[in-house]
């Protein structure tokens, strides 16, 4: 039910940096079965952030829509969904 409500993201082409429409979301690294542990992330007031696990580099765009991101195949579908 978690990931229903929080969007996750994964950088799989591994960029150096994703923009996306949430503060509040969950990074997987890469697609499985190369993921790392999904880690919940919390922007607060700070505009961007860095995944502890994998580095990559999130920025918040006020733009785009939540749950969204640049460019749109960084968006995680988990098979169970």
């Amino acid at each position: 039910m978690a990931h229903e409500s929080t969007p996750h993201f994964h950088n799989t082409e591994g960029l150096r940096s994703i923009r996306i429409g949430s503060k509040e979301f969950q990074c997987v690294g890469a697609l499985p079965p190369f993921d790392h542990p999904h880690v919940y992330l919390d922007m607060g007031k700070d505009s961007e952030i860095v995944c502890p696990y994998c580095s990559t580099l999130y920025k918040y765009d006020s733009t785009l829509a939540p749950g969204t991101s640049e460019p749109l195949s960084a968006i995680y579908h988990s098979e169970a969904a």
